[in-house]
C-alpha cells in the first residue's frame, strides 16, 4: 500500500512538495457553499498537520485552492488549535523580528525569515463568528508564514534569489533521491 493510500484512508491528507503550481496560486475565498467541505477539511487537516509533524497547514498545501488555516503551537505540550477561515491581516507592526521558518511543502529545508513582530488577523471561526486575534512571537510568524501561503507564497520567496535558488536545488535532489530510494 502506498503512503497516501495510507494516509487517505486513516483521513489524513497528501501535502503537496514545492515546486507545485498549487503552491504558487492565490486561493479563493472561502463561500458559505464550502461549509460542508470546510466542516469535512479541518479536522483532516488537523491531523495531518499533527502527524507531519507540524505548527500550521493551509488548504493550498492539500490541494485546496480555499482560503483556509490550521495552527496549533501546542504550548507546553498541550493543544490549542486554531482554525481561520480567510484570514486576513488587518495590522502589523513596523518593528520587525527575525525566525527560522521550515515548511512542511518544503520538508528538511529551513532559513531566517525577516516579518513584522507583531500582527493583527482578522478571520471565520469554524462556526462562521468573526474573530480577531492579535499575536507575537512564533504565532505571529505562523500566521504570517500561513496567510502567505493562501497567496501564494512560500517562506522562501522572502530571501535572495540566491538563497531561494539553494534551497530548491538542495529540495529537489533530496526529492529525486527518495524518489530513487522508493522505487528500488
Amino acid at each position: 500500500m502506498s503512503n497516501t493510500t495510507l494516509s487517505t484512508s486513516i483521513g489524513m491528507l497528501p501535502i503537496l512538495i514545492a515546486p507545485n503550481q498549487i503552491l504558487k496560486t492565490r486561493a479563493r475565498p472561502v463561500k458559505p457553499t464550502d461549509s460542508d467541505l470546510v466542516r469535512d477539511l479541518i479536522p483532516r487537516m488537523f491531523a495531518t498537520m499533527y502527524d507531519a509533524p507540524g505548527i500550521g497547514l493551509a488548504a493550498p498545501q492539500i490541494s485546496h485552492s480555499l482560503r483556509l488555516v490550521v495552527i496549533d503551537l501546542m504550548p507546553k505540550d498541550k493543544k490549542q488549535p486554531y482554525s481561520l477561515i480567510n484570514p486576513e491581516i488587518v495590522a502589523s507592526s513596523e518593528e520587525l523580528a527575525a525566525r527560522e521558518e521550515g515548511c512542511l511543502s518544503l520538508p528538511g529545508q529551513y532559513a531566517e525569515i525577516t516579518r513584522p513582530a507583531r500582527v493583527k488577523v482578522r478571520y471565520l471561526d469554524e462556526t462562521g463568528a468573526k474573530r480577531e486575534i492579535e499575536a507575537d512571537g512564533l504565532l505571529s510568524a505562523c500566521l504570517q508564514h500561513e496567510i502567505d501561503h493562501l497567496d501564494g507564497v512560500l517562506f522562501v520567496d522572502h530571501l535572495s534569489t540566491l538563497k531561494r535558488n539553494m534551497i530548491m536545488r538542495r529540495l529537489a535532489k533530496e526529492q529525486r533521491a527518495k524518489q530513487d530510494e522508493r522505487s528500488r
